[in-house]
């Protein structure tokens, strides 16, 4: 079931709506990178005078330089490890649009879904975000304590975080609150192997920016076929 779902999913990235919602996503996130740097550079320059004079040696006129320029390999690091955190978060804002496809293609005889507007997914792909980054970073002591054992505590730990997360953004789209998490409990064990399988795609650069798109569509496919009740076309 999870398998079949997933290759649906994946047969389906074509879609323009897909599409439109990658491109968002790294669009947005290659803004704020950018952001982020100019306002590094900006606030180098406002706490760094021009010139530093030190004793026995004198003026140095290139600390705010050399600075700015040590910025440009750490940006490269923080967006390695959070280039798919923030797409992801991104990309949340976007996600009822990959649900609404998966079901237009494959669940046509659905009734419309209940609309998540943009404010509550903004706020709700912020709280995951903060979720995700905080929970890693508790787990890189775990992964620093047992380094032989870290690949799999990053799949568990991230398979909980992202099952939780898709499961209840295509639940909310068909129940209340209450519905979402009765759907969660009663299907644990298939959403936390779900979670694991996108979570593996996380450590292959590239594929890893698809993962935000392939969960919410993975998940839409397989809450209906747990719910058994919607319509479905074969392919």
């Amino acid at each position: 079931m999870i398998f079949d779902s997933f290759l649906k999913a994946l047969r389906q990235m074509t879609d323009p709506k897909f599409l439109g919602v990658l491109a968002a996503g790294i669009g947005l996130t290659l803004l704020l990178l950018v952001g982020f740097y100019a306002g590094f550079v900006v606030l180098v320059g406002w706490l760094l005078p021009e010139t530093i004079t030190l004793p026995w040696i004198g003026d140095i006129t290139w600390v705010d330089n050399a600075l700015t320029w040590a910025g440009v390999p750490l940006m490269l690091v923080l967006s390695i490890f959070l280039m798919v955190p923030v797409a992801s978060a991104f990309m949340g804002i976007f996600l009822e649009t990959i649900a609404d496809a998966v079901e237009r293609k494959h669940y046509p005889s659905l009734p419309p879904a209940r609309s998540v507007g943009i404010l509550e997914g903004l706020l709700d792909a912020l709280k995951f975000l903060g979720v995700l980054i905080a929970v890693n970073l508790v787990a890189l002591i775990a992964y620093l304590l047992v380094a032989p054992l870290a690949p799999i505590i990053f799949w568990v730990v991230n398979g909980i975080l992202l099952g939780r997360e898709y499961a209840q953004l295509v639940a909310l789209r068909r129940s209340d609150a209450a519905g979402a998490a009765a759907f969660r409990r009663r299907n644990r064990p298939t959403i936390f192997a779900a979670g694991v399988l996108m979570t593996v795609p996380l450590t292959i650069p590239v594929v890893n920016i698809l993962v935000p798109i392939l969960g919410a569509a993975t998940f839409t496919h397989l809450y209906h076929r747990l719910n058994s009740s919607s319509p479905a076309r074969s392919a």
